[in-house]
């Protein structure tokens, strides 16, 4: 029997400690997350919803499923409308984020020690492979990975109305109020802030507003920053909402006022300059969620000013 020289076990080893690396490497990998595919609201009564979002704002219902209605905003993103189970039921339901893997992103967050399902990622009735979750402020939210199977793979170049008022579902906008969901987007998930805001008295202890983009892409959410807990329904209500880009805010409204569905239309027209410099332009369903029309410019040209405040005491 032939001992080994010294050479031979620190190759061995090398080797042995290589394929470690490159399995912890694999672990420790976090699938990309490259856009939103969908916000999902509840409604009352679906006609009138239905009338809200395609004769007003423009989008054809595309498909369906079970009670699940998706309207077109383009190939890869939907405004997705749920019947009420009770009329107490929250009114956003939640968001959706694509992922090329979503089964390695959920394996990814249970390595990390983030409470998901147990089992696997699977197909549903739309075909989509999915899981959900949601953060430590129990903003639920979806993981999913578009199939060939998927209804909206399916329905790829079709559905893609005209009318539409926006061709890109551009941020959600969900309530923050514990330093777990910032270290949650951040850390763990891999979103990227371009944008910070400070209360509108023009308080700099702490910031108000964050914007940020998914690892792998432009799409992002917005969060409404609080100290407080937002337990109840009443408290979570301002901050959901969901946005949609529009080039010229102006034009947009003025399309919008011309079509015959605004004649049933009972509030007042929102516009005005937000604290991000962009125009913006507020719409209501008829449950009362905000629908937000952004212009994808700032009105006076320059970059939207970038706010130092920390998100939380001693998270900056």
């Amino acid at each position: 029997m032939k001992t080994l020289t010294f050479a031979a076990i620190l190759a061995v080893t090398t080797l042995l400690a290589h394929f470690a690396s490159l399995a912890m490497a694999e672990q420790a990998r976090r699938p990309r997350i490259v856009g939103m595919a969908y916000a999902s609201v509840r409604v009352h009564d679906l006609t009138a919803s239905r009338h809200f979002y395609g004769d007003l704002l423009g989008f054809e219902e595309a498909f369906q499923h079970d009670d699940f209605h998706y309207f077109k905003v383009n190939d890869r993103q939907f405004i997705v409308l749920v019947p009420e189970s009770k009329p107490e039921d929250q009114r956003f339901l939640g968001h959706a984020w694509e992922t090329d893997d979503a089964e390695g992103l959920r394996r990814y967050l249970k390595a990390q020690g983030v409470k998901t399902p147990d089992q696997p990622a699977s197909k549903g009735a739309n075909y989509d492979l999915a899981f959900r979750m949601a953060d430590p402020d129990d903003n639920a939210f979806v993981v999913m990975q578009y199939t060939p199977e998927s209804l909206a793979i399916q329905s790829l170049g079709k559905h893609l109305a005209e009318t539409r008022i926006s061709r890109r579902l551009l941020h959600v906008g969900i309530p923050v109020s514990k330093p777990d969901t910032v270290n949650f987007y951040l850390d763990t998930l891999g979103f990227r802030e371009f944008w910070r805001a400070n209360a509108p008295s023009g308080d700099t202890s702490l910031a108000t507003l964050a914007n940020l983009k998914v690892p792998a892409g432009d799409d992002y959410i917005e969060w409404h920053l609080s100290r407080k807990p937002l337990a109840a329904w009443g408290q979570r209500k301002g901050p959901y909402h969901l946005a949609l880009e529009v080039p010229d805010m102006a034009k947009a409204i003025a399309v919008i006022k011309a079509r015959p569905a605004f004649k049933d239309y009972q509030r007042e027209v929102e516009s005005h300059v937000g604290q991000n410099h962009k125009m913006q332009g507020n719409f209501y369903d008829p449950d009362g969620t905000r629908v937000e029309l952004m212009e994808d410019h700032t009105a006076d040209g320059f970059p939207s000013p970038m706010s130092s405040a920390p998100f939380f005491e001693g998270i900056k």
